[in-house]
């Protein structure tokens, strides 16, 4: 079976080589904004947590090594919506010899939902892991009054939360974004 025999008509349709080159652009802008922020963050995170003193407490630090682990998913996600650039390039030319097969564009998409997955639930855990330490934090103090040092909130709290929100949504962004194509390929 050669090349173009491998080739189903709904990628050879300019429509979904459009939408395919539209929505592999718009996903790798959003994650690349969203892990820019993430990754913003977290560096304040961690600078915050170096320059002042170190009270007890473990349950940040397991948030920031899931909050790192999240962001390198989400960096080889940007690269692999990069490489769906690539592919629509490759099928927005009109060389066949070049032309990607429906299985490589299957299996390319089904990579980079994979990964988004699993960022996702990273992510997610880590999440909750730093809310409900913020929240045990706010929970432990008098209202109105902070007398111990380690149920005080910083910044770093909200920092470590805020980078695993928005990780949450550029793995969500990229996930949406295989899914669709996925299922448009598969038609």
């Amino acid at each position: 079976m050669n090349q173009s025999e491998s080739v189903s008509p709904p990628l050879l349709q300019t429509k979904f080589v459009e939408n395919f080159r539209w929505f592999s652009r718009f996903s790798f802008w959003v994650q690349l904004l969203f892990g820019a922020v993430s990754g913003i963050t977290l560096i304040l995170a961690m600078l915050s947590r170096n320059l002042s003193e170190q009270p007890n407490n473990p349950g940040i630090g397991f948030g920031i090594v899931l909050a790192i682990v999240g962001l390198v998913l989400l960096a080889f996600r940007i690269f692999w919506d990069f490489r769906y650039r690539l592919l629509g390039r490759r099928l927005q030319g009109g060389d066949i010899q070049f032309y990607p097969s429906k299985e490589d564009i299957t299996q390319a998409l089904r990579i980079g939902l994979n990964s988004s997955l699993v960022g996702l639930l990273i992510a997610f855990i880590a999440s909750e892991e730093t809310v409900g330490l913020v929240l045990a934090k706010t929970l432990a103090q008098p209202q109105a009054l902070a007398t111990n040092t380690e149920n005080v909130i910083r910044s770093l709290d909200i920092f470590v939360t805020m980078a695993n929100v928005n990780m949450i949504g550029a793995h969500f962004f990229g996930a949406v974004t295989s899914l669709g194509l996925l299922n448009w390929v598969d038609e």
